[in-house]
């Protein structure tokens, strides 16, 4: 599903600094990872390379036998727009746009019938809790729901490959569990793959495997 060999990745001018070295990872469908490493390591730099948002200087990125670094940026904007689901630490919510319009984006983007759109933001935003929020927009809601409205558009088109970058670092711990599960269910659901990038050791928890990033790579975690 997901093969990464070789990976490389400095940043800097005239004295570069590596912040990822010959980074190894091959993720089977439905297989769900968690990845921890202290701040700095490169946890999301490896997701910006991973999704095409960043380009390594070496190695692959491969999903679904597509290779990230073969296609050109529109390709990649179009292969992240229909394949892969982000959720970023930022949330990176449209503010102009309300809660229904900011997690339906993705399905409009490809093109889903709007019957289609009404129904499946519906059903996700009841499954991230926020069934009565949808018409309003990102400034009235707090921080955990605007996590909640980021972590429904990642997950509205059915993603093949899900990355999340610390999902709950904005939610309560009872919020923090419902997320959890449904970030990995969509993952075993849809026979795709997710890693989740965390600090929190009961969130990597409920991943398949854990991985720890290094300055030497990654290493497996005994849970």
């Amino acid at each position: 599903m997901l093969v990464i060999k070789g990976l490389s990745k400095s940043y800097g001018g005239a004295r570069p600094r590596e912040v990822l070295r010959g980074i190894e990872l091959d993720l089977a469908a439905g297989e769900y990872v968690a990845i921890m490493g202290e701040s700095g390591v490169g946890k999301s730099t490896l997701l910006n390379l991973i999704a095409g948002l960043d380009v390594p200087d070496r190695g692959t990125v491969a999903l679904h036998g597509v290779e990230m670094s073969a296609l050109d940026d529109a390709e990649r904007t179009l292969l992240r727009r229909e394949r892969i689901g982000f959720v970023f630490q930022a949330f990176h919510l449209l503010p102009h746009l309300t809660v229904a319009q900011n997690v339906a984006l993705p399905l409009s983007l490809n093109g889903v019938p709007s019957a289609q759109i009404a129904e499946r933001v519906g059903a996700m935003l009841a499954a991230v809790g926020l069934a009565s929020a949808a018409g309003a927009y990102p400034r009235e809601l707090s921080g955990g729901e605007l996590q909640r409205v980021a972590i429904a558009r990642a997950l509205v088109h059915r993603p093949l490959l899900l990355l999340a970058d610390e999902p709950t670092g904005n939610v309560d711990p009872e919020t923090a569990v419902q997320v959890l599960a449904l970030l990995r269910e969509q993952v075993k659901r849809e026979s795709g793959a997710g890693i989740l990038v965390t600090h929190s050791a009961a969130a990597a928890a409920t991943a398949d495997r854990i991985l720890a990033l290094t300055s030497e790579g990654l290493h497996p975690v005994t849970k």
